[in-house]
């Protein structure tokens, strides 16, 4: 919960893609997946947030690849099956750059995105 509160601190902004499919993945009882749901729809609409959801039916320019993190477009954290890589270079934080806004430009948003977000909701069932 203390980390949320950061997504209403006027001074902080939140830009998030999120692949379709983990909005269905069971790797939590689903009660669980549907109070996450249930958050996500929370967000979007915030002035912090921008929420935007790669369909899985999206046509996609690049390969979907390892989740990262940009900071500040100053530092990116890649997360691998064992290893967390904190990247500072500019090289490594420019091409996770051109990444992002290259799966940005197949993502869905603001009604669009709760659309995807409710079809998963309702699958749920919970």
């Amino acid at each position: 919960m203390k980390r949320q509160e950061g997504l209403y601190d006027s001074g902080k902004r939140y830009r998030i893609l999120l692949w379709e499919a983990v909005l269905h993945a069971r790797i939590c009882p689903p009660s669980v997946l549907a109070a996450q749901l249930d958050r996500l729809q929370g967000v979007i609409g915030l002035d912090t947030v921008e929420l935007g959801i790669v369909p899985l039916e999206a046509a996609l320019k690049i390969p979907p690849g390892l989740g990262f993190w940009i900071y500040d477009d100053r530092q990116v954290i890649v997360e691998t099956w064992h290893a967390e890589l904190w990247l500072d270079d500019t090289d490594s934080v420019a091409t996770h750059l051109r990444v992002w806004k290259t799966l940005r430009e197949s993502a869905a948003f603001g009604a669009d995105a709760q659309r995807l977000i409710s079809r998963a909701r309702r699958a749920v069932g919970a």
